[in-house]
């Protein structure tokens, strides 16, 4: 290993969350590495994969200030109207919009994929960034001033070390740090379906019996289809011929938009939330999944993986500007302190709704139909959470 290179900052994972840790570190002044085991072609230029990420307000200004919301095509930019929640055949949804906010829409839509490419795009414009694609981690030494990151090309050699390389983060295990993981022994089914009938940028949630559907609004006569059932359920699904998934899925929305056709590959992902017990060590700090992994039945998965790295920034470059040193432990400490308490709370809290919503046993129902009914009507309680869903502050961006 006689290629030893020298950085700031490495991070291991080259994913959203990773790659707006390496532009917003970057524009502090600090030189960043970024290591990714996928192909550079895989990498720049990621496939379509079924997720559609809810944005918020705060999450696009980020996006905005890492250089990469520009480089996302407008054309795929889907603002969000409304969310509406559902049990059952109880036909009194909960509802949220943006009426008396002042805002044109609660959040965008946008594909995963397309924010990947984008932020790819922006730190490969980077000068202080340097991209690793094809490269595997081997071993990582944290050492009093630096840690060596071993890989299978050579080594970095960083004064602060990033895992942001996904919810069961080899970085984290490595780091001998732990998590909590909660299995909800489902998986979802996630595809792009056409409809005959408009969505009017409505997001649907949908809590049925024996199933979980959400809906997500895309440009055009469109939805993203998020399909929550049992793993051999959702195999079967995704594996069932074109026509016969078209009628099932059909079914099992109500028609409520009428004829439906796939028009996307499928893709299935297991249900499972993690949160890490630490989300720092000497000279490492966990972000995006790789600290907390959400449930996505809040939508703040994406989000907060960008507002955590946000305060990771923000603590990192204030002890640069101190004493010279990304890895200073007192920074670490203070980026951890702040974001548990920006998550502890919220992922206990989704897990319980995720709970509540997904039991269809005779208590359960019942009280989802008199929470919806109670909440709907509690005004002050919509506009909480509202504003939780739009995340918005003053000049929030033209989108």
């Amino acid at each position: 290993m006689s290629d030893i290179q020298q950085t700031d900052v490495a991070i291991i994972g080259g994913g959203p969350v990773g790659l707006a840790t390496a532009l917003l570190m970057a524009q502090g002044g600090l030189s960043v590495s970024v290591i990714e085991r996928a192909p550079l072609n895989t990498w720049s230029e990621p496939g379509f994969d079924g997720r559609e990420i809810a944005l918020t307000h705060h999450s696009v200004r980020l996006l905005e200030q890492a250089g990469a919301w520009s480089l996302i095509p407008q054309a795929v930019i889907c603002p969000l109207q409304e969310a509406r929640v559902e049990t059952g055949n109880f036909r009194h949804p909960l509802t949220f919009d943006t009426r008396g906010k002042g805002v044109d829409a609660l959040g965008w839509l946008v594909s995963n994929n397309q924010i990947r490419r984008a932020l790819f795009a922006a730190a490969s414009h980077t000068p202080n960034i340097t991209l690793l694609s094809g490269t595997t981690v081997q071993t990582i030494r944290q050492g009093h001033d630096y840690a060596a990151v071993h890989h299978n090309g050579g080594q970095v050699n960083a004064r602060l070390v990033v895992g942001a390389d996904g919810r069961f983060s080899p970085t984290r295990q490595r780091a001998g740090i732990g998590a909590i993981v909660h299995d909800f022994r489902k998986s979802m089914l996630v595809c792009r379906m056409a409809h005959e009938s408009p969505h009017h940028n409505v997001a649907l949630q949908w809590f049925d019996e024996g199933q979980t559907i959400a809906l997500l609004p895309v440009n055009g006569m469109a939805s993203s289809l998020v399909l929550t059932l049992p793993p051999q359920e959702i195999e079967q699904m995704a594996h069932m011929p074109r026509e016969a998934f078209n009628a099932e899925i059909m079914r099992r929305v109500g028609n409520r938009l009428g004829a439906m056709r796939l028009v996307s590959t499928r893709h299935v992902y297991p249900l499972k939330g993690v949160y890490a017990h630490r989300f720092t060590a000497r000279r490492l700090a966990l972000v995006g999944d790789a600290a907390v992994g959400m449930h996505p039945i809040t939508a703040h998965g994406f989000n907060l993986g960008l507002k955590g790295q946000e305060t990771l920034v923000k603590n990192v470059l204030a002890a640069v500007a101190g004493n010279g040193d990304a890895g200073n432990p007192a920074a670490l400490r203070a980026f951890e302190r702040q974001h548990r308490k920006a998550t502890a709370l919220l992922f206990a809290g989704t897990n319980g709704i995720a709970s509540l919503y997904t039991h269809d046993g005779p208590p359960f129902r019942q009280i989802r139909e008199g929470c919806l009914r109670v909440a709907d009507r509690f005004s002050p309680f919509k506009k909480a959470v509202t504003s939780l869903l739009m995340d918005r502050q003053p000049s929030a961006p033209g989108a």
